[in-house]
């Protein structure tokens, strides 16, 4: 499977399985984790297509869609500048554009080009948005008011999750704050635990690490920030806010 050197030769096309026929270059390269573990769900064409809905994504997450995503929005005030690492499935991005505003700014960077033209596809024609190819665990930007980690801390390896949350934590600007919205250990009698070990078994490996550590862990600098968290549906999710002193 091959891809376009850059986001700007993307095709302007609804079709994702049409839209990558260039030679891989250096610079498009995907992580070996990423198509070992997850070409199922975000790099093979047909199921990136497939698994882009909303319904899905509200499947996935027993029902919680749309408590978390609301959860992550009241976080952001209109006009901030906003970044976020790894483009989401469903309507997500589109409602945290609308959120941000013209008179905000909303950087999005995901790791593999099929979900920057997805990305692109759903909110590439908005003044306020820009979209760039980048891994997320080195990658350092311009300062923001607001760093969002939705879902993807489980999907990346323990190093790569150290390098995340730092690099989101090195962007917020004094008085900011970095989101990080994710799975986390759920309570003993939930019987969606016992679901999520034979997913995490058979299909995400990187995910049992948020059950046994916090995400504040995971930070360098942590004393630098105020956190706070917030678990929902008996413990399945959290959300973690890491508020920059002064």
């Amino acid at each position: 499977m091959n891809f376009p050197a850059s986001v700007k030769e993307l095709p302007r096309t609804d079709n994702l399985c049409e839209a990558f026929d260039a030679p891989v270059t250096s610079e498009t390269a995907i992580p070996a984790y990423m198509e070992e573990v997850y070409d199922w769900a975000y790099v093979n064409p047909r199921n990136v297509a497939l698994l882009d809905r909303p319904i899905i994504v509200d499947v996935l997450l027993f029902g919680n869609a749309r408590r978390l995503m609301r959860s992550a929005l009241n976080e952001i005030a209109p006009g901030q500048r906003v970044y976020m690492v790894a483009h989401v499935y469903g309507d997500f991005v589109k409602r945290l554009a609308d959120r941000i505003g013209p008179e905000g700014h909303f950087s999005i960077i995901d790791v593999t080009p099929i979900q920057i033209a997805n990305c692109t596809r759903k909110i590439g024609d908005l003044a306020h948005v820009s979209i760039e190819q980048a891994d997320a665990a080195t990658h350092i930007g311009a300062p923001v008011d607001t760093a969002l980690s939705f879902f993807l801390l489980h999907e990346v390896p323990e190093n790569k999750k150290r390098g995340i949350v730092n690099s989101m934590l090195a962007q917020v600007a004094p008085g900011g704050k970095a989101v990080f919205v994710d799975y986390h250990r759920p309570a003993l009698w939930h019987p969606v635990r016992y679901i999520l070990e034979f997913v995490n078994y058979k299909l995400e490996p990187f995910a049992r690490a948020l059950w046994s550590r916090e995400i504040k862990e995971y930070a360098s600098d942590a004393d630098d920030f105020i956190w706070e968290k917030q678990t929902f549906f008996g413990g399945v999710y959290q959300k973690v806010v890491a508020r920059r002193r002064g």
